[in-house]
């Protein structure tokens, strides 16, 4: 079989698979400009896929996810790996996605889109809180916000990677993922990081993150999460495959509020 890998807008043929090196920190905003422009030159005299059997898709963020290569490779009647264009459009915008969430019954944190005053930030959310890029992959852009002064900064920064920015209630905990492949949920996996995030260096540095399979759960809660996976993958119409990450609470208390209990127990001790 011949495959054509796209792996950050350039082209290669390989029956292996493919493995490449990811700088310490996100690409800037010029670096993705760079990208996008180097896709929107593909033509049949730079990129020959007539012979090719599937298109191994390997691209992460911006055109390569948001569904622009995809349609392209639609209406040239070529097979490749992933979702199909509108499914991929979907889930790369982060605010349609959440709503399409809490549509099929599967918990996503709190969020506000920008422009927003940091009162309504704190009425609605309450502090920290996560600010994104709402079309944006592997956490570009991406600040956690604990002071309301501070929130200014991290809105112009996430707008330098796109023209939505996202304000998400933070929530402390364990970080899960669970695969999709061909209608079934695969066994639930656990990421561990040594920071408070699965921030870009975390995902893409030889040791920067550990993926324990399977999880340390119990059975009917690594059930539910895949339950959850399930929903997500569904209402996104997602294709043949993919990863569905969760962000667990301690045991279903709210972050300011486990704050609250550790502090009345303290003083109940006195």
């Amino acid at each position: 079989m011949k495959i054509a890998v796209l792996l950050g807008g350039t082209s290669e043929e390989r029956d292996v698979s493919i493995a490449s090196a990811a700088a310490l920190a996100p690409p800037s905003s010029a670096d993705i400009a760079n990208v996008r422009g180097r896709a929107a030159l593909l033509s049949p005299a730079t990129l020959d896929l007539r012979e090719v059997d599937v298109v191994f898709l390997a691209l992460h963020g911006g055109a390569g996810e948001d569904g622009r290569i995809q349609a392209m490779l639609d209406l040239a009647g070529i097979a490749y790996t992933g979702s199909n264009h509108i499914a991929s459009a979907t889930a790369m915008d982060k605010d349609l996605s959440k709503r399409l969430f809490r549509a099929a019954g599967v918990p996503t944190a709190d969020w506000l889109m920008a422009p927003v005053s940091s009162e309504r930030v704190a009425e609605v959310l309450a502090w920290p809180v996560i600010v994104k890029p709402n079309k944006q992959g592997s956490t570009v852009g991406l600040s956690v916000v604990r002071d309301p002064h501070r929130l200014a900064a991290a809105v112009d920064r996430a707008g330098q990677f796109d023209s939505e920015v996202m304000i998400e209630r933070f929530i402390a905990g364990r970080e899960f993922t669970v695969g999709v492949l061909n209608g079934q949920a695969l066994p639930v996996g656990e990421i561990i990081v040594a920071g408070e995030i699965f921030d870009y260096q975390s995902k893409y540095q030889v040791g920067g993150a550990t993926e324990k399979f399977p999880a340390d759960l119990p059975e009917h809660e690594s059930v539910t999460l895949q339950e959850y996976a399930l929903r997500a993958h569904a209402a996104l119409k997602l294709g043949s495959y993919s990863r569905i990450d969760f962000r667990q609470d301690a045991a279903g208390i709210e972050f300011p509020d486990l704050l609250e209990r550790i502090c009345r127990n303290a003083v109940s001790s006195l």
